[in-house]
């Protein structure tokens, strides 16, 4: 018998089994609540204790559904696990959460050692069922974990998924719950784990109405680049993430959670306790993994019971820096002596760990922490899309700088993530886009798109693509590239096996032997792994480099052809080449 998964709640739509739903909503800033379905049935919401209302209707699964807050207001249930035709200011509608029967109900997940993430934007893949067709080729490239961009519903049939607004409804533009279902059952099967990217530190800009009857979701003594902080020192506020947390694990059986911007919750102490709360709830019976985006470098955070890792946007930002010499924007904190600090975050994981950052003190000590604390990447999402024109590496880099690259990212102990292309070489650009219906939301996130980059020596403001433009989106779609595709695949593939076979094993107690710069472009670093150590030669400039010692004649080389490894026993590293050896 297939299994089904729900999660209980206190907010939102529960159906009872009888045929009715409770309904409930927190409002503390309201003194009625009625509940309003389509076919014209309306109720009286019971005030209960601590601004909450609840009613319980004679309508289940398909009832559409919104709460009258007075004449002039009716709000969707924040809690909404379905919008119908995904308007975020229409009605939310009941679906029965158990009615998917799970295929691949014995899935464990995996351990995090093994983990390999592939990040992907579901909509410039065709929707859920477009990145469920795909699957089977990702777990044959070897990638062991998809992860999805935000999939919260949000305004408009386009956006990155950071305007989300109603957290535990999937976008409808991407297709409905239970076609999110299927692509998680069918990744198991597979194989792979499904992390989700979660929004924890603000709502979109249109279609949330909170503030007009729960003004506690906010701080407003504290801002964020996208308004008012989210308060989620108030218990319901907290309780009201804390559930979408587990309901994303518990109803949809995702493998682990991707907690975005956390530095702008500005409360670590309720995000430990949101790591506690969902280990707790999931205990031994499955692999679930917790991941953070945190540019405060919170070390504290990171271990045994705690978040699995962090992104590591030193090792990527200082990295870039090295092979392409930009130094505008966030890059500027790292144009003064890049390689130092790419080195810093081989041995020690972050490369700010308390030092001056923008005017304030940025990070904690992370060199006690084992490198599978760390997830790195060449690309992603934001170091693509908040480009002026989305620029994939490929259209600033030759390709054997890249392929250097890969083979560091692939085979060094930390846990490494690709972006969607990446491993086709694909050189199609990833844009910021958004649909916003509302013109003059849209005007407003255009113009402020061309100001942000107006001062940017490489970019004029009037070329910037158009963010609602519906061409934008159409073009971010990635392609193989036509010269180099199948080479890049391969060469990523073969990297992947190697690292699953020699590497993936031992990173949770990998340590560090060191880091050195071989040149302003090259290096060499090792890592205490297994038994033995592995070494890493990387040279991303255009000239060959001496290597004083040699590898030992006895190394078993992982990657590197003859000449180059004949080149390198000679003392010489060859220009944009990277080497990899196990040396007991």
């Amino acid at each position: 018998m297939s299994a089904r998964f729900a999660h209980a709640m206190p907010y939102g739509a529960r159906l009872m089994g009888d045929g009715s739903t409770r309904f409930r909503l927190w409002a503390p800033d309201v003194e009625a609540v009625t509940l309003e379905c389509e076919d014209g049935h309306t109720a009286a919401m019971r005030a209960l204790d601590d601004g909450w209302f609840e009613c319980i209707c004679p309508r289940g699964v398909g009832c559409a559904y919104r709460f009258r807050l007075g004449e002039e207001l009716a709000v969707p249930d924040p809690a909404s696990r379905q919008q119908r035709g995904g308007d975020v200011h229409g009605f939310s509608v009941v679906v029965d959460p158990s009615a998917y029967a799970w295929k691949n109900d014995g899935w464990q997940g995996r351990p995090w050692r093994e983990t390999v993430l592939y990040e992907l934007h579901v909509g410039a893949l065709g929707g859920f069922a477009g990145v469920e067709a795909l699957l089977p080729q990702l777990a044959g490239l070897g990638v062991t974990a998809v992860e999805l961009m935000p999939v919260a519903e949000f305004a408009g049939a386009r956006n990155w998924g950071y305007d989300g607004v109603l957290p535990y409804a999937p976008a409808a533009a991407y297709g409905t719950p239970d076609e999110l279902k299927s692509l998680v059952d069918t990744a198991h099967g597979l194989g792979l784990m499904v992390f989700l990217d979660v929004v924890y530190n603000h709502f979109g800009p249109e279609g949330n109405y909170l503030h007009a009857y729960a003004s506690g979701f906010f701080d407003q003594a504290a801002d964020t680049p996208w308004g008012s902080a989210i308060g989620v020192s108030t218990p319901q506020v907290g309780d009201f993430f804390v559930h979408n947390a587990l309901y994303w694990i518990d109803e949809f059986q995702v493998d682990g959670l991707r907690f975005d911007a956390v530095h702008a919750i500005g409360n670590p102490g309720w995000l430990s306790a949101l790591a506690a709360r969902v280990h707790a709830a999931v205990g031994n019976r499955r692999h679930v993994h917790l991941v953070l985006e945190n540019e405060a470098n919170q070390a504290g955070l990171l271990g045994r019971g705690r978040f699995d890792a962090q992104w590591n946007d030193d090792f990527h930002n200082a990295l870039h820096v090295l092979l392409t010499g930009e130094n505008e924007g966030y890059y500027a904190h790292y144009a003064d002596a890049p390689m130092a600090k790419l080195l810093r975050s081989l041995r020690e994981g972050f490369a700010f760990q308390g030092e001056a950052f923008a005017g304030r003190r940025r990070g904690e000590p992370s060199g006690h922490l084992p490198p599978s604390r760390f997830v790195n990447f060449l690309q992603n999402h934001d170091q693509i899309g908040n480009r002026a024109f989305g620029d994939r590496l490929t259209s600033l880099l030759e390709p054997a700088q890249i392929e250097a690259a890969l083979v560091l990212l692939l085979l060094a102990p930390f846990v490494p993530m690709l972006f969607m292309g990446e491993e086709w070489g694909s050189r199609t650009p990833f844009q910021f886009f958004t649909d916003f219906p509302d013109e003059a939301l849209r005007t407003a996130v255009r113009e402020g798109r061309r100001k942000e980059f107006a001062a940017f020596t490489h970019f004029g403001g009037d070329a910037i693509p158009d963010p609602g433009a519906e061409e934008t989106f159409l073009g971010s779609t990635p392609e193989r590239d036509a010269e180099l595709g199948d080479a890049r695949h391969a060469l990523v593939k073969r990297l992947i096996t190697l690292r699953a076979k020699h590497i993936a094993p031992h990173i949770d107690t990998a340590t560090t032997k060191g880091a050195d710069a071989l040149g302003d472009r090259a290096l060499v670093a090792r890592w205490a792994l297994g038994g033995g150590t592995l070494s890493l030669f990387v040279n991303l400039g255009d000239a060959d480099v001496p290597i004083e010692p040699p590898p030992s004649p006895a190394a078993a080389w992982l990657h590197g052809d003859a000449a180059d490894i004949a080149s390198l026993a000679r003392g010489l590293l060859p220009a944009r080449r990277a080497l990899a050896c196990l040396e007991s």
